[in-house]
């Protein structure tokens, strides 16, 4: 099959699946096509299982390894998704949460790795480095996964921008971590095209990269942003403004992944911009309608394929006895990695602010894992952990998306009373 009958395959199973769930489910739109495509990548298995001459199994296995979910998501969906979820967030309500928000996405995510990677190290025999590479593409919580349980769970502002904020900076952050790792861990391997990789990594270069992936990802979002904003202010015409966005959006992060600067980052940064600034000073009201309702849309779509793939990504995973095993201890190391990964930083400005009770237990539990841990995992060279790395992430998604996902909404709401202060 080419691409483009991929593409429309997909977009008809999106559409059948979140039917199925709108009628009978009744799930949340994005996890119930999810649990759709898994039930039926379920059924498909255990009918091949009973009737192995139809080779159903096989022929999607295929077909699942030849959409190659990683290269769709980090070079193609990722960009629109964080875009349009940073256009949501204003930069008035992040500025008032920045400093928890900076130490989530940086201390947290290192402190996440840390504890994930010595466990497995311990627990399972992983060389450190390639223990500390899966700690890095579990730790970040998926801006997707994140930003569509919010809109059900109707949480107050502040507790909201905190979640949205970190969820969209940690992404970015946790992915240049990961391409130093993998540098580290698989010097031989060709990850170039992802900005790490080379021969002798020394303390200079890995953070010369950090800060060549990070800091430039910011610097060119913020630029793009400013020069699209400059364009939009001198036009009137809604459907040009759009397309500079969405231009913007697809085009400002091939361009980071070109010079080997953070595509995350820089799309997150961009939609900051002018879902703040351009909004207020670049736009008629017309176009801020016209462009809400365009990435909405595009925000919704997008999160039902990305859904759908995670569903059918089931045939690329091999279970067995120890990867099972290493997926349920994943879920409890991830959990605790998560908590610490939120204490710790609201422990350090608690001499300067006070938080919410509430938001503790609500940050630990809302931090969804996604698409985007599956996506890395995929990207890693081949090597002898990683099946049980990608079946144990895969488990950890499922149980975060499912679970997580499904109860974070009436947790929030049960513990989302104007709470005590720690």
């Amino acid at each position: 099959m080419n691409e483009l009958q991929i593409a429309s395959l997909l977009i008809v199973l999106a559409g059948v699946f979140g039917a199925i769930n709108y009628l009978f489910f009744k799930l949340p739109s994005a996890i119930g096509i999810l649990v759709v495509a898994l039930l039926a990548s379920l059924a498909v298995m255990l009918g091949d299982a009973f009737f192995p001459a139809l080779g159903m199994r096989g022929t999607i296995k295929v077909f699942v390894e030849d959409l190659e979910f990683s290269t769709a998501l980090l070079e193609g969906m990722l960009g629109l998704l964080l875009f349009a979820g940073a256009l949501h967030v204003k930069l008035g309500d992040l500025r008032q949460q920045a400093w928890v928000v900076m130490l989530m996405a940086t201390i947290g995510v290192g402190l996440s790795t840390a504890i994930v990677g010595f466990t497995f190290t311990f627990a399972l025999g992983m060389p450190l480095l390639i223990a500390l590479v899966f700690g890095a593409l579990i730790s970040p919580t998926d801006p997707v996964a994140v930003l569509g349980v919010l809109r059900e769970a109707n949480l107050r502002k502040s507790l909201e921008t905190k979640i949205a904020g970190e969820s969209l900076f940690n992404d970015g952050v946790a992915y240049v971590v990961f391409l130093v790792l993998v540098g580290l861990a698989f010097p031989a391997a060709n990850v170039a095209s992802h900005g790490g990789g080379g021969s002798e990594a020394t303390f200079a270069s890995v953070a010369g990269l950090f800060a060549q992936e990070a800091l430039g990802g910011a610097a060119l979002g913020g630029i793009l942003g400013y020069l699209t904003f400059a364009v939009m202010r001198r036009i009137d015409d809604y459907p040009l403004e759009v397309l500079l966005s969405l231009g913007l959006a697809f085009g400002g992060y091939q361009l980071a992944v070109y010079l080997h600067l953070s595509g995350p980052i820089m799309a997150v940064v961009a939609g900051l911009f002018i879902g703040d600034v351009g909004v207020k000073y670049g736009m008629s009201k017309e176009t801020r309608k016209y462009l809400d309702a365009f990435w909405s849309l595009i925000d919704e779509i997008l999160n039902a394929l990305l859904f759908l793939l995670i569903g059918v990504e089931v045939f690329a995973v091999a279970f067995n006895i120890e990867a099972l095993w290493g997926g349920l201890l994943a879920i409890v190391v991830a959990l605790i990695a998560r908590f610490a990964a939120v204490v710790v930083p609201i422990m350090i400005l608690k001499p300067f602010k006070s938080e919410p009770k509430d938001v503790i237990p609500i940050m630990t539990w809302g931090g969804l894992k996604g698409g985007i841990s599956v996506a890395l995992v995929l990207t890693l060279p081949d090597n002898e952990w990683k099946p049980i790395m990608l079946t144990m992430t895969y488990i950890v998604v499922l149980f975060s998306i499912i679970v997580q996902g499904l109860t974070i909404a009436p947790l929030a709401r049960r513990l989302g009373r104007e709470p005590d202060l720690l």
